[in-house]
C-alpha cells in the first residue's frame, strides 16, 4: 500500500526474467536441446517459485532467508525435474545432471549476493527507492526500531521522527500531532507501539491510515492483540506486525492480472465489441439524440481519477452524478435492458485494456459517494487500493446498484475489503463465471 519510489516495481519481474532465462541457457547446454523439454523446465520452475513464494522477498529481508528460500526451491525443483526425465525414460549422463543443479545454485547464489548489496548500497548513495516512517510511542521496542532505521539506510527506510505524549526528549510532537503530520510530510508508513496506545487510539489510527491509505504497521508487546491477519516480519532483531497485507501488492501477482486484464479485454473488444457498437450505438442514437458512449470522471486506484465508459443507457440529462434509481425516468427502453443485462458496463473494456480498471475490482464510485461514505463507513476509503473492475465480489454476491441502506454499503465494502486481502486467480475467475451466470438469471437490483 505505500508509496513506491523510482524504479522498485520493476525489480520483481526483472528478477523473474533474469532467472527464466539463466534456467533456459542451462537447460539448453547441460540438460536438452528439445525445445518441448526446456518449456516444461522452465513451467516446473515458473509454478513452484509461485506455490512456494520463493520471489515474496522485501527490504527487510535477511540474506539468510533469501538463501534459504534460493536452496529450497532448488532442491524441490530438482525433485520435480529428475521425475520428469524419469516419467520420460530419458538417460541423462549423471555428471551433466549435476553440473546442472550445481550451476543453477551458484549462478543464483551470487545473483542474489550481488543484488542484494547492490540495491542496498543504491539507496545509501542515491537516497532513492525509500519509504518516509514514523514511530508512535517511546520505549525499548521503539528505541531499538528507530536505531535500526537510522543505522541501515540501505533497507530504504527514511526515519521521519517519534510522537509520543511522554516528555521525550527528540519527540517530533504529541500522538494527536501525529495526524497533520503525517498528511504533511507524505509519510508512507506508521509503526505503532501497542505497549503506549489505549485501544480506542489504536483504532483511530487504524481508521485513519485506511481512509488516508497509508500503510500501518504495530510493534507488539506482551498485550493480546484484537486484529486479525497480523503478520510477524523482523527488522533485525525488533518483531513487527502488520495489519494487512495485499496480495496484488506483489508486482508479479499484479504483472499475472495485468496479463489477464490484457488478454481477456482484447478477446472482449475483438469479438464482441467490435460488431456491438455500430449496432447498439444506432439504436441508442435513433431512440434518444446524444452521444453512443456516457464517460464519467470516477475516483480509481490511489483515488486518482479516470474517465469511466458506459454505452449511453439514459436522455441526456444534468444529474449524471446521481445513482440510478429503481423505475428512474431518465432511463430510456433499450437503456432499462442493457442495464438490466449489464451490456452497459461492456465499453469498461476499453478501460480495462489502457490499465485505468481490472476486469475484476471493487466497483468503481461516484466521487459524491466517496464524499458521503469515506468517514463514515469503516474501510471504505480502503477499496482504493486496487484498480476498480468491471465487476466484483461484492456485485456477484448481490450487493449492486442503488445503494438504498447503510447496510447495502457496508456489506459492499466488507465484501470488498475481503477481495483485496484474500486475492487469488481462481477468485477471479469464480466471480466471472458468476457474473455471467447473474446476466442470464437476472438480478433484481440490475435498474
Amino acid at each position: 500500500m505505500a508509496r513506491e519510489v523510482g524504479y522498485s516495481k520493476l525489480i520483481r519481474p526483472t528478477l523473474y526474467i533474469l532467472d527464466l532465462l539463466i534456467i533456459t541457457l542451462l537447460s539448453f547446454f547441460f540438460l536438452t536441446e528439445n525445445v518441448i523439454d526446456i518449456v516444461f523446465v522452465v513451467t516446473f520452475w515458473f509454478v513452484l517459485s509461485i506455490s512456494f513464494s520463493f520471489y515474496e522477498v522485501y527490504r527487510f529481508t535477511k540474506i539468510i532467508k533469501i538463501i534459504s528460500l534460493l536452496f529450497k526451491q532448488t532442491l524441490l525443483f530438482t525433485l520435480v525435474i529428475l521425475s520428469y526425465l524419469y516419467l520420460k525414460e530419458q538417460y541423462i549422463y549423471p555428471g551433466a545432471i549435476f553440473k546442472y543443479f550445481l550451476l543453477i545454485v551458484v549462478v543464483l547464489f551470487c545473483l542474489r549476493i550481488f543484488l542484494f548489496f547492490l540495491f542496498r548500497k543504491y539507496r545509501v548513495i542515491t537516497g532513492s527507492n525509500y519509504k518516509r516512517v514514523i514511530i508512535i510511542g517511546a520505549n525499548k521496542s521503539t528505541k531499538k526500531l528507530q536505531e535500526f532505521f537510522n543505522n541501515h539506510p540501505g533497507y530504504g527506510y527514511k526515519f521521519m521522527g517519534f510522537f509520543t505524549d511522554s516528555d521525550d526528549f527528540g519527540k517530533e510532537g504529541t500522538i494527536k500531532d501525529s495526524f497533520e503530520y503525517i498528511i504533511n510530510n507524505e509519510v508512507d508508513e506508521v509503526y505503532c507501539s501497542i505497549k503506549d496506545l489505549p485501544n480506542n487510539k489504536i483504532k483511530e489510527f487504524i481508521e485513519f491510515c485506511d481512509v488516508k491509505l497509508k500503510t500501518l504497521k504495530f510493534i507488539p508487546d506482551n498485550k493480546g492483540l484484537f486484529a486479525k491477519n497480523l503478520h510477524l516480519n523482523y527488522y533485525d532483531i525488533t518483531p513487527i506486525l502488520s495489519l494487512r497485507e495485499v496480495p496484488l501488492d506483489d508486482h508479479l501477482k499484479s504483472g499475472i492480472k495485468r496479463c489477464f486484464d490484457i488478454i481477456f479485454s482484447l478477446f472482449i473488444i475483438c469479438f464482441l465489441l467490435s460488431w456491438l457498437i455500430p449496432i447498439l450505438g444506432l439504436i441508442i442514437v435513433l431512440e434518444s439524440k446524444g452521444p453512443i458512449f456516457f464517460q464519467q470522471n470516477r475516483p480509481g486506484i490511489n483515488e486518482k481519477g479516470f474517465l469511466c465508459y458506459k454505452f449511453r443507457s439514459m436522455s441526456i440529462n444534468s444529474r449524471s452524478e446521481e445513482s440510478a434509481t429503481r423505475n428512474d425516468s431518465r432511463v430510456t427502453r433499450v437503456g432499462k435492458f442493457i442495464r438490466k443485462t449489464s451490456i452497459d458496463e461492456l465499453p469498461q473494456f476499453f478501460n480495462v485494456l489502457f490499465g485505468s480498471m481490472s476486469v475484476v475490482g471493487p466497483r468503481p464510485h461516484l466521487w459524491k459517494q466517496n464524499e458521503m461514505y469515506g468517514t463514515k463507513i469503516s474501510k471504505y476509503m480502503v477499496r482504493h487500493v486496487v484498480k476498480p473492475g468491471v465487476t466484483g465480489l461484492a456485485q456477484v454476491r448481490g450487493y449492486r446498484g442503488e445503494i438504498e441502506t447503510r447496510d447495502d454499503i457496508v456489506n459492499r465494502t466488507k465484501y470488498d475489503i475481503f477481495y483485496i486481502e484474500n486475492w487469488s486467480v481462481l477468485l477471479d475467475f469464480n466471480i466471472i463465471v458468476r457474473t455471467v451466470l447473474n446476466i442470464f438469471e437476472g438480478e433484481d437490483k440490475a435498474y
